[in-house]
């Protein structure tokens, strides 16, 4: 009951908002002169009047009118007529609209527009892909990477300063991270994209697990009465090779869209890594050279049908599978305190590998009356399955490669089964005196982990039940949410947000017999604040609290061989991290952007490298063993330089301060790191486009770690032939093979650890694209009510 009372009482002022009024204008014009005196018209797409002007003398004209989906229409006397329908989210500007004269050739009007490459919202930034020159022929992986302020590092997707975040595709939550996140954001078409929303302080609407905020990809759904078809061959070359076929079709025609997209790939990427352990007794030094296989079959289905003119229903289907086998090959070599060679120890094994993950969602939108109030449904199934089976083999030798032992010989068997189900229910609801939407979901989570290890030293298998283990996890979320959205005058707009969240968890370790369970009810409230000063300069402000739960395979506490001198194992006694976020923000223009973040991280786990110098074995573990700040100031600059040059721009200088919280035997490192990333986009011709980007890292103390510079150029060409139907693209990557982790160093227990790792970061790439399609599909002539529904469907 005081839970009860306690939500009513922070939910309550959200209902004392007042009615958010928008502004729609624009300026008319023959081409000549401004027109005067002329009808505007804004009206239902239903045909209902909502209100109207006439343009001034200078041709402008002002309209206020409330959040939703509109048809406006201009008349002019011998002039064409303009008709356009238009979704009114926040102040919009037609710019400048020409009326010709009426002519046989001429059948419709020019409205002079230009989507800017990176547009600022209240609560996030929306990245457009159209402009990125090297983003063609990609994925989605690198079209991330692109994005202002987000950086793919050592398998973690981070905004600048937030930490890792997680990643939404059309607004659903993908429930995998790390390298199963990157593959299957390997296998969706960059052109399959059409914007990326980088939410630093996710409002109240989405889940509150990521502390570093939320990455939703927003995929194409195809131009309305068309069908288009883009297919998509390329190939990488690093010190192997990397084949990708992809093709993506869309239809949309009255009531009925689909769309489809199937993407291959075959080859082989290398990836090496180093590392050099300072034991009491001397050095130990790996290094391992792989062989990964990157064979890929993904695939995606949709379906929208307008069941009428306020309800859709659809459906949407994602297939992703991957079989990133690898032959391992690693080398220590042993040294004693004055680093003289004692052996050499050759670990061969291979490591058969197989993941796929499949994605079901259903859903339904209605607006239920013409007061724009909406009600979608959604119900997702997701399911992931791994399989990992590396068997391995490791032999000793004297410095002269003199044969002394077989240490160990061993098949360690990993099988892990994810499923998830939930239920979704948001409602938008327009009062006169707030906007507000609120909504409920239901989610259910299980995990299945199944750990073998067989000791083969004697060349006959036994199952070592010490190291063998299943692990079982449970978790199920009920959440509920109210967010309200208030322009307070033509300078304050406000908006405030809820979540509430009940979690219940439950780990089983067979082996052990162990059943760990934890029952969780959190408040995650959001606030926003945007000052428009005049046309120039807008300022914004965000508050939101965070919860990061851990990832599932980390709570499992046996042990997984990375090689035989190293291996990783989980902890069931991990806990979930929170954050406070705060950002101030400051726009000129939409062209130059200044952000200031605080984030406050407590109860904060990751992973802690420690060793064994018994038997010089490194262990990888988890804990919760600090608390901190994360803070730093951040520039972004976008420009037109000259009619064939644009540039974009970010300048960060990043900070932290940490804490240990628990009996690790380390001292935290804290300092400053900046970070620098160009953009320029040079139009050769017409068809022509070459772009240039560079990236700096620079080195930096953080917590446990400190980390290496990185830095990378890439030059990317495009070449559009006939009529744009047909695309040509380069892309050498990383020219000097300088972007990637380096000198990645810890001390725990008095052990200097020195790691890195190159996973092909140099590569060059030639794509061919070719289009093509019908924009003029035979249609109905009648009405459409449900625009709005299609574009957020």
């Amino acid at each position: 009951m005081k839970k009860t009372n306690l939500f009513i009482f922070l939910v309550l002022p959200l209902f004392c908002l007042a009615q958010s009024t928008l502004k729609l204008k624009g300026k008319l014009s023959d081409g000549t002169t401004p027109l005067a005196l002329e009808n505007i018209v804004v009206s239902t797409p239903e045909g209902k009047i909502v209100s109207g002007t006439i343009t001034k003398d200078d041709g402008t004209f002002e309209i206020k009118i409330s959040k939703g989906f509109y048809k406006i229409k201009i008349t002019s006397l011998g002039l064409m007529e303009f008709e356009k329908e238009i979704t009114i989210e926040k102040d919009t500007d037609l710019g400048l609209i020409l009326l010709a004269g009426k002519t046989n050739d001429l059948n419709e009007v020019i409205v002079k527009t230009k989507k800017r490459t990176v547009e600022q919202k209240i609560d996030r930034l929306v990245y457009n892909l159209e402009n990125n020159v090297s983003t063609t022929g990609g994925d989605a992986l690198s079209a991330i990477n692109t994005a202002p302020g987000v950086v793919v590092q050592n398998n973690a997707i981070n905004i600048l300063g937030k930490g890792s975040s997680r990643v939404m595709i059309d607004g659903r939550i993908v429930e995998l991270s790390g390298e199963e996140l990157n593959g299957f954001l390997k296998s969706i078409s960059a052109s399959d994209i059409k914007n990326i929303e980088i939410i630093t302080t996710p409002p109240a609407k989405y889940d509150a697990n990521g502390t570093g905020g939320l990455i939703n990809i927003n995929l194409k759904k195809g131009t309305r009465d068309s069908w288009k078809n883009t297919t998509t061959l390329s190939y990488d070359q690093n010190k192997y090779g990397i084949y990708t076929f992809r093709d993506n079709f869309f239809y949309n025609k009255n009531k009925f869209r689909f769309s489809a997209s199937v993407n291959t790939k075959s080859g082989h990427r290398n990836s090496e890594e180093n590392l050099a352990l300072y034991f009491p007794d001397g050095l130990q030094q790996m290094k391992a050279q792989l062989k990964i296989n990157e064979e890929n079959f993904s695939g995606k289905l949709a379906v929208d049908y307008d069941i009428s003119d306020r309800t859709t229903i659809g459906f949407q289907y994602l297939n992703d599978r991957n079989n990133p086998n690898f032959k391992s090959n690693v080398a220590i070599n042993n040294y004693d305190t004055e680093n003289t060679p004692k052996s050499i120890i050759l670990n061969n094994g291979f490591n058969d590998r197989g993941i796929g993950n499949q994605t079901y969602n259903a859903h339904l939108l209605t607006k239920l009356d013409t007061l724009n109030r909406k009600l979608s449904v959604d119900v997702d199934y997701f399911k992931y399955d791994s399989k990992f089976d590396f068997d391995f083999t490791t032999k000793t030798y004297t410095p002269d490669m003199t044969f002394l032992s077989t240490n160990q010989s061993g098949r360690n068997i990993s099988n892990q089964n994810i499923e998830n189900k939930s239920l979704k229910v948001d409602m938008e609801h327009p009062f006169e005196f707030v906007n507000l939407s609120y909504g409920t979901k239901i989610s259910f989570t299980k995990s299945n982990s199944n750990l073998q290890f067989y000791d083969n030293i004697t060349g006959t298998p036994i199952l070592d039940l010490t190291q063998s283990n299943e692990f079982e996890y449970y978790e199920n979320n009920q959440a509920v949410y109210i967010n309200a959205n208030k322009e307070i005058n033509d300078q304050f707009t406000i908006q405030l947000g809820i979540r509430v969240e009940n979690t219940q968890t439950e780990g089983y370790s067979a082996n052990l017999n162990q059943r760990i369970k934890n029952n969780y009810f959190k408040l995650f409230p959001t606030f926003y604040l945007t000052y428009k000063k005049n046309e120039n300069n807008s300022f914004n402000f965000n508050y939101g609290k965070r919860i990061n739960r851990p990832r599932f395979d980390l709570l499992n506490p046996f042990r997984v061989y990375i090689n035989s001198n190293s291996y990783s194992e989980g902890n069931p006694f991990l806990k979930p991290s929170y954050s406070d976020n705060f950002e101030l923000s400051h726009s000129y223009k939409e062209v130059l952007r200044t952000s200031v973040y605080l984030n406050r991280i407590t109860d904060g786990y990751g992973v802690i490298f420690t060793s064994d110098p018994a038997t010089n074995t490194q262990v990888v573990t988890r804990e919760n063993y600090y608390k901190g700040i994360n803070y730093g100031v951040g520039e972004s600059y976008s420009a037109d330089i000259t009619k064939w040059w644009s540039t974009e721009n970010t300048l960060y200088l990043l900070g932290s301060k940490t804490k240990f919280t628990s009996g690790i035997n380390a001292t935290p490192t804290n300092g400053l790191q900046l970070s620098f990333s160009t953009t320029n986009t040079f139009s050769l011709a017409e068809v022509t486009k070459l772009q240039v980007d560079y990236t700096y890292s620079s080195p930096v103390k953080s917590g446990l770690y400190t980390i290496g510079y990185m830095s990378g150029l890439n030059i990317a060409l495009k070449q559009n032939l006939f009529k744009k139907s047909m695309q040509i693209a380069f892309l050498a990557n990383d020219i000097f093979n300088t972007n990637y982790l380096k000198d990645f160093v810890s001390v725990v227990n008095g052990i200097k650890q020195v790691y890195s790792q190159n996973d092909s970061s140099r590569f060059f790439k030639v794509s061919l694209i070719y289009n093509f399609g019908n924009t003029k599909i035979n249609i109905k002539q009648r009405n459409f009510g449900n625009e709005e529904e299609k574009r957020r469907l």
